[in-house]
């Protein structure tokens, strides 16, 4: 190859003015900073015959950089370009045999372009000088000590070359420290053509200084990571060399490879084990997989807990069922109270697996408030069949290989929790509790209420697939029970393979036998007591469930219990001796003030206020519904966080009412001189559903009229325009919600006679239910006799 040379002239580059125009040299990918020298490679016609003229003047051209939207082997035009660059001045040019031109070119200084005054054959462009004021203060000396500083840090953790270390501490110029220190960072185009653009030396240090940090934090964790792998490798092959000597050893004792051994155990295993004939063979298959796979290999690690997984399942192991009867009835009654509908359905199906052995399990769902006993119950009848008990809690289970297991192609892979709770239970026959059904989620990893789908099918969960086993295991024999405390949100393909059980709320009376039966020994163990210690009459256990707890479930009894026994207990710890019995007028010392009082005595009674019954997540309670009327122009406002669907039930019954109003006698013309209020106390709380429909007719007609709403009555109940009362759901929670605030009679729809049917008899005694098709029927029941004013 033959070179041509043309030698730079004799010129300081620094001392020339910037001319009013300059041809312009695009740069692709790169920035130009002032300060920088280094050779371009140039290929373009428009480009060399741009140098070619330039050496003809005064050596200088313009060199801005170009976007990155456009690729190198492109021309750009002018609205390619970015408006800053800097004048590069031309010491050298050597014109290659191949055609391309190899230029030595510097930057100078700064440049803005004005206009471009020329496209063809290469663009020229007016210019304007950028100035570069250098200032002299503390501030910027100590940004160039800190550069300098950080970037002999980076030199040595990185590949950067020692001399560029020592040209930034030769360099005087500040500015020429910034663009050379910048140009070694590997910045973006975009950051690049940001550092030149920006005019104030201050600034100008302080971005170089946050891009140069950014970039010695990233060298460092690098380096960090090279130190953890090169540690690892080290240990790796350590550990190699001691396997190595580890082998040569039991070679010469005999005792064979370590490997051979731990397979020739698996062998013996499978054929120990109990297999259905699809385990077996793949057991087969991944033991001859096993012997030619290294132990050295991650594969073997896998591949050997997948065998173990197989041959850990109880797939043919089975616990016996006690079948009688008269025994598994005694021991529900035992650890339960009440619960009648639940110990029948169970005693039910242990009375068909007596007669036809090979019938498959129940799959039922306990619903019911919290507190009632649904996962004890449980634990019960796995104690009363003589079966293990499983439990999964699937309150916020999000991922659907929480059921089904991860694909054994995943690092880390394990079996879903129904095969894993199976290992633990060792039986393929346990009673498995799928707590808190109600409180799946879903997201972008799956839908676990899908997969329980094929879980809960008596048609298809005997071929049940786990990702991770990829062998179908039969899931048939299995008692699932379910719990829930709402049905909503449970999917309405899930809740048909389930048998609904739902438990209400316990009456007082319950509530006093089940502390006596359960909560009192419970706690009085837990606090090493006796009953010579601690007494607790009936009366005290009544105050507490009325006064001091308001729950459809026992727990808080159970917690204000417990307080009662720690009070006794610290007196014993003072030297007290002698039994302790609490009597309700001890309860304030022991407890504090009373809690709840009853809501009926508690407010002032008069026209416009009426009792409705509400059923929520947590049990029944009762509904204050208040209307007020004041002169106005018929307008309505509802008020207590109210549902649409409540809100809707207090517009349908004023609708009801202006209708019907010369029936009702109402003067039809009130409604147009009067605004009316309905609110529901427990503003903070939200309410909704159809339910206090008939509760707000009868406030509307009580304030309109100036009849009071008897204060005894409670009602529930849906109405339509023509003034029918529908049936609504919640009915026994309703009733126990009623009883707790001492209300003994109850307005409820005709077609719900058959839930209070339900409810126990006892709990019945005493308590007047109405059953209206109706709302004349509910009014001529709820309101107060004309003639007998309003009662106290």
């Amino acid at each position: 190859m033959t070179d041509k040379t043309i030698e730079e002239k004799s010129v300081d580059p620094l001392t020339l003015p910037v001319p009013e125009e300059l041809p312009i040299l695009p740069l692709h990918g790169f920035v130009f900073y002032p300060g920088m020298g280094f050779p371009l490679q140039i290929g373009s016609e428009s480009s060399k015959k741009l140098v070619d003229e330039a050496l003809l003047g005064d050596r200088m051209v313009g060199l801005v950089p170009g976007r990155e939207e456009k690729p190198a082997t492109e021309e750009l035009g002018p609205d390619d370009l970015y408006q800053v660059g800097v004048i590069g001045y031309i010491h050298k040019l050597t014109k290659a045999d191949e055609g391309y031109y190899q230029v030595l070119i510097s930057g100078t200084k700064k440049i803005k372009i004005v206009e471009f005054t020329q496209v063809t054959p290469y663009l020229r462009a007016k210019v304007e000088e950028m100035p570069m004021e250098k200032k002299e203060n503390k501030k910027i000396e100590a940004l160039i000590l800190n550069i300098r500083n950080q970037f002999q840090k980076l030199v040595k953790l990185t590949q950067l070359p020692q001399e560029m270390l020592a040209t930034v501490n030769a360099l005087s110029d500040p500015f020429h420290i910034a663009y050379l220190v910048t140009s070694q960072l590997n910045l973006k185009l975009a950051e690049e053509q940001e550092i030149i653009e920006i005019p104030e030396l201050e600034e100008l240090l302080h971005q170089v200084a946050r891009h140069l940090n950014d970039r010695l934090e990233t060298a460092e964790m690098s380096d960090e990571l090279q130190k953890s792998m090169k540690k690892d490798m080290d240990k790796k092959q350590r550990e190699f060399f001691l396997r190595q000597q580890l082998q040569a050893i039991r070679k010469e004792l005999g005792e064979g490879d370590e490997d051979k051994v731990e397979i020739r155990e698996l062998r013996d295993l499978a054929a120990e084990k109990k297999l259905p004939e699809e385990a077996r063979k793949v057991v087969d298959k991944e033991l001859a997989r096993l012997e030619r796979i290294p132990p050295s290999s991650p594969e073997y690690t896998v591949s050997r807990n997948y065998i173990e997984w197989i041959l850990d399942l109880p797939w043919l192991e089975s616990t016996t069922d006690t079948l009688d009867l008269d025994k598994a009835e005694e021991d529900l009654d035992k650890d339960h109270y009440g619960l009648k509908k639940i110990k029948k359905r169970i005693l039910e199906f242990l009375a068909v697996r007596k007669l036809k052995e090979d019938m498959h399990g129940p799959i039922l769902c306990f619903v019911g408030p919290p507190g009632v006993g649904k996962t004890s119950l449980g634990q019960s009848i796995a104690g009363t069949m003589n079966r293990k008990f499983v439990r999964i809690a699937l309150g916020g289970v999000h991922d659907e290989a929480e059921i089904r297991g991860h694909r054994r192609t995943y690092i880390g892979a394990l079996p879903g929790r129904i095969i894993q709770s199976l290992k633990k239970a060792g039986s393929n026959n346990p009673v498995f509790l799928l707590d808190e059904v109600d409180k799946l989620g879903n997201d972008f990893r799956g839908d676990p209420s899908s997969a329980l789908l094929e879980v809960l099918d008596p048609e298809q969960n005997s071929t049940f697939t786990d990702h991770y086993l990829d062998i179908e295991f039969d899931l048939s024999k299995i008692m699932f029970i379910a719990t829930a405390n709402v049905l909503d949100t449970i999917p309405g393909p899930l809740r048909d393979r389930m048998e609904i059980v739902e438990l209400s709320g316990y009456t007082e009376q319950e509530k006093v036998a089940i502390a006596r039966r359960h909560l009192l020994g419970k706690q009085l163990e837990a606090h090493a007591l006796t009953e010579d210690d601690l007494e607790i009459p009936d009366e005290t256990l009544l105050l507490l469930i009325r006064s001091y707890t308001r729950e459809a479930g026992v727990r808080n009894l159970e917690r204000e219990i417990a307080a009662l026994c720690r009070g006794v207990a610290a007196e014993i710890a003072r030297g007290h001796m002698g039994k302790r019995v609490i009597l309700a007028e001890d309860v304030h010392e022991m407890l504090g003030p009373v809690r709840f009082f009853p809501e009926i005595k508690a407010r002032t009674w008069g026209p416009g206020l009426a009792t409705g019954l509400a059923w929520t997540p947590v049990g029944g309670q009762i509904l204050f519904i208040e209307s007020s009327i004041m002169k106005g122009k018929g307008g309505l406002t509802l008020t207590g966080k109210l549902g649409d669907v409540m809100k809707e039930s207090a517009t349908a019954a004023l609708t009801y009412i202006r209708s019907h109003a010369a029936s009702l006698g109402i003067d039809e013309d009130i409604f147009s001189t009067i605004d009316i209020h309905v609110h529901v106390p427990e503003g903070a709380i939200p309410k909704d559903g159809p339910s206090a429909g008939v509760a707000m007719v009868c406030s509307l007609v009580s304030v309109i009229t100036g009849r009071s709403v008897r204060r005894d009555v409670a009602m529930t109940g849906e109405i339509t325009l023509r003034g029918d009362v529908l049936p609504v759901g919640g009915i026994a929670e309703k009733v126990l919600a009623a009883l707790r605030s001492g209300i003994r009679e109850l307005i409820l729809p005709v077609l719900n006679e058959k839930d209070v049917l339900e409810i126990p008899e006892d709990v019945r005694e005493g308590v007047v239910f109405r059953y209206p098709h109706t709302i004349e029927e509910v009014l001529e029941h709820a309101l107060e006799r004309e003639d007998d004013g309003v009662s106290g």
